[in-house]
């Protein structure tokens, strides 16, 4: 026992300072985590989690073609006028754009493009920015679990699957989708009226005293509205959502011949070459471009943190089997907590599935509850050290959306908790009812 407890601080080291450093060092320096314990203490190594990579490869590099093409201004573009079409109620109609975004592209990175518009119509209509910014920031990563091409819904059709819960990715969007967007409109109706109006702010007021700080804040007007979109980028949103589109009606109809998992990275391949023919995006644009390079940082983190975590998990099997099988036997809803507390650590969702599932499943506990807990695997915003909600902070100018002193007394703390509690209990209750 001592043992096991040495080594598991020594996975949770590894993802700590792993966390310190930030972007790829989560999954470098869960390597030597991992090199620790296969040869330090002569492990049997795990499994490496490569179904769930090259389906992120895959889709990583088709979304990033159509940001290549222009395509993704052009969805911007469609959320802005939203926005602005209805300024009064934008601390709901943020949210559901940014999660609507991540829906579609699989990646809650789009927010960056997104955020400063939210932020400047919020400020400009008189409104405390930190209320539609943080509960944005919030939704552009609760759409993970609600996308068909997300390596965390992946994940869990193809390791359900290899457990005896045979679940198609439409059947988990049914459960996730209406869940999500319950919890995430529990949460903007509590940030509604969340901190002082700008006009009794007194912290606000003094910065808008000083000419310079004025300027900063009111000078720029921030839109995407004066950007000439090609035909070229309609035609590869057309493509994109195409192939999105395939893949939902194939996993549907029960397509057997070929596996899912390698069904979406065709499509997502093919995807991307039409693109690339057809509407002249250019790879060098794309490789080089924000979503591609998020992408190919998780990519890097769950490889290595997930081998890590299988690595321990598998070597101690019988021992938490016996030591938790009467506790989740119990209460199998708990493992949620399981979920969240990991997800704190290691910044991915796709990673918390990959690593924490067998896991669950390998408890005993059953496959519908595990789906009902899915948007539980989301808990990264509770330390603010993730890159869309540290981009936020710095996109809103009028200084409301922030960081706290005590570091957890932050801006995305409350709609985070709200938006995951709700979701995940309303997740419950539908996959109970279906399932």
């Amino acid at each position: 026992m001592v043992l096991m407890i040495i080594q598991l601080l020594i996975v949770l080291a590894a993802l700590y300072v792993g966390s310190r450093y930030g972007s790829l060092a989560l999954g470098a320096i869960s390597g030597i985590g991992l090199a620790i314990l296969v040869f330090g203490f002569g492990m049997t190594p795990g499994t490496p989690p490569t179904d769930v990579i090259y389906i992120i490869i895959a889709a990583v590099t088709c979304a990033a073609v159509l940001q290549a093409a222009g395509g993704m201004d052009w969805l911007i573009q469609i959320a802005e006028r939203a926005l602005r079409k209805h300024p009064d109620h934008i601390t709901f109609y943020a949210p559901i754009c940014t999660f609507l975004l991540t829906v579609l592209v699989g990646t809650g990175h789009v927010v960056y493009t997104l955020m400063p518009l939210i932020a400047d119509i919020a400020l400009k209509k008189g409104i405390r920015p930190e209320r539609p910014c943080a509960v944005a920031s919030i939704a552009s990563q609760v759409g993970i679990t609600c996308s068909p091409i997300a390596a965390a819904v992946v994940a869990f059709t193809t390791i359900s699957a290899a457990n005896g819960f045979d679940i198609t990715i439409p059947q988990v969007l049914i459960v996730t989708i209406p869940a999500c967007l319950v919890g995430l409109l529990a949460a903007a109706a509590c940030s509604y009226r969340r901190g002082k109006d700008l006009d009794k702010d007194p912290e606000f007021q003094a910065r808008l005293q000083d000419p310079e700080m004025y300027k900063y804040m009111y000078g720029e007007n921030a839109t995407l509205l004066d950007k000439v979109v090609s035909k070229e980028a309609k035609a590869s949103v057309m493509i994109f959502l195409a192939a999105i589109l395939a893949i939902v009606i194939l996993a549907a109809c029960g397509y057997k011949t070929v596996k899912m998992n390698l069904v979406i990275q065709i499509i997502m391949l093919v995807a991307a070459g039409l693109m690339i023919i057809l509407c002249k995006a250019k790879p060098a644009v794309a490789t080089s471009g924000k979503v591609f390079q998020s992408g190919m940082v998780a990519v890097i983190a769950i490889f290595g943190i997930a081998w890590m975590a299988d690595t321990y998990f598998s070597n101690y099997m019988d021992l938490i089997q016996n030591s938790l099988g009467g506790l989740v036997g119990k209460y199998p809803w708990a493992i949620a907590f399981v979920f969240f507390l990991v997800s704190v650590l290691i910044n991915s969702q796709g990673a918390v599935v990959v690593a924490m599932l067998p896991l669950a499943y390998s408890l005993g506990i059953p496959g519908p509850i595990l789906l009902g807990v899915l948007p539980s695997v989301y808990g990264y915003f509770f330390i603010p050290n993730y890159p869309s909600d540290i981009a936020t902070v710095n996109f809103d100018r009028s200084g409301t959306t922030k960081i706290g002193k005590y570091l957890l007394n932050h801006s995305f703390m409350m709609p985070g908790l709200v938006s995951v509690i709700v979701s995940t209990l309303v997740a419950m209750l539908i996959s109970s009812l279906i399932y």
